[in-house]
């Protein structure tokens, strides 16, 4: 039995972000936020094509100022995916991006100014038919919450969301989606689990200031993965303090890994030992990065020496096993033929490629 088939999916209300479905029926979505300045019009929209071409779904842009909600509309004629609005502390702001065609809008109500100006926003965006999400982060909780909850805890984080919700829905706005993020992963993943038995609204997922590279991806995919596997979640941002199409290719990965989506190359590599006589991180870190942009769902394996090696290259689509100096390459549990190792990052690209034609 495939996991994914292990796991049942939350049934959650859809809402649409210009031509992507989050929530009901649609796949798990993943995104990601630019780290240019918005208003430098020319390299946010050159930094979201580079997201684009690694998969990415839905963009955020910061919007602090009004230069910057001035470039929105701008922005958003150039690019393909749906771009969504972060707006803090000034709700003209939030208004301006409305005004701009932004597809989405993300706001915490409780650093908005109050409810009035809330209630603005709300009215705007209904008008033009555009979804909001209600972002809560453990760093900009209502103060009365914190008081009583003794500080940013989960159930103070699933308050304040569900305090927002029921504010939207006395206005008569459904368009909704909901975060509660914290840096500490058992109190996100315990917030999601606490809101998710009250609402059916689609939820954003990620572990706000996850950290870098190394140790962001471990919180995250620990974060991320858990609440996945419990069938909570609409859509995912890994946030990490890197270059952004790293979190895009997290993202896939922790999807992939729990057979929610497909999309993409899976290369998977043995961890090497005294028996590998291969340079097998250097060619396994190759292979990967100059297939990380295909799209056909291909699995390919990379693995170390003829104990391991044979048996898993036969269970992926194509793949090679090292020897001394040398290795073989399988297609489809065929021996296709022998590779010298200098051979070998060239020619299983160059046969992933093909596949990848031939679908």
């Amino acid at each position: 039995m495939a996991v994914n088939e292990m796991i049942k999916k939350r049934l959650t209300r859809e809402i649409t972000l210009g031509d992507c479905k989050v929530g009901g029926g649609a796949p798990v979505s993943v995104q990601s936020m630019t780290t240019t300045k918005t208003e430098d019009q020319g390299a946010t929209v050159a930094q979201i094509r580079q997201l684009e071409e690694v998969g990415c779904e839905i963009i955020r842009v910061a919007v602090p100022h009004k230069e910057a909600a001035g470039k929105l509309g701008k922005i958003k004629s150039k690019i393909r995916i749906p771009l969504v609005a972060d707006v803090h502390f000034d709700y003209r702001l939030a208004l301006m991006s409305l005004e701009e065609g932004v597809d989405g809008l993300r706001i915490n109500p409780g650093n908005i100014g109050g409810r009035d100006r809330v209630e603005k926003i709300v009215d705007k965006a209904r008008d033009l038919g555009i979804p909001i999400r209600i972002g809560v982060n453990s760093g900009s909780l209502e103060n009365d919450l914190l008081v009583r909850h003794g500080g940013p805890t989960s159930k103070a984080l699933a308050e304040s969301a569900l305090r927002w919700v029921k504010v939207f829905e006395e206005l008569k706005f459904y368009d909704i989606k909901l975060s509660v993020k914290s840096s500490d992963v058992l109190t996100t993943v315990e917030s999601y689990r606490i809101i998710a038995g009250e609402v059916n609204y689609p939820l954003h997922l990620g572990i706000t200031e996850a950290g870098t590279i190394f140790s962001g991806t471990i919180k995250s995919t620990l974060g991320i993965g858990i609440l996945l596997s419990e069938g909570i979640g609409d859509t995912i941002r890994v946030s990490l303090t890197a270059d952004p199409r790293e979190e895009i290719h997290v993202g896939y990965q922790i999807l992939k890994a729990l057979k929610l989506r497909h999309a993409g190359i899976e290369v998977v590599s043995c961890p090497t030992c005294g028996r590998c006589e291969i340079d097998l991180i250097g060619i396994a870190t190759e292979v990967e990065k100059k297939l990380t942009t295909l799209k056909s769902s291909i699995k390919v394996a990379v693995m170390g020496c003829m104990v391991n090696g044979p048996g898993e290259a036969k269970e992926a689509d194509i793949g090679i096993a090292g020897g001394k100096k040398k290795g073989i390459l399988f297609k489809k549990g065929e021996i296709i033929r022998k590779l010298t190792e200098e051979e070998m990052v060239e020619t299983l690209v160059c046969e992933v490629n093909k596949m990848t034609a031939e679908k």
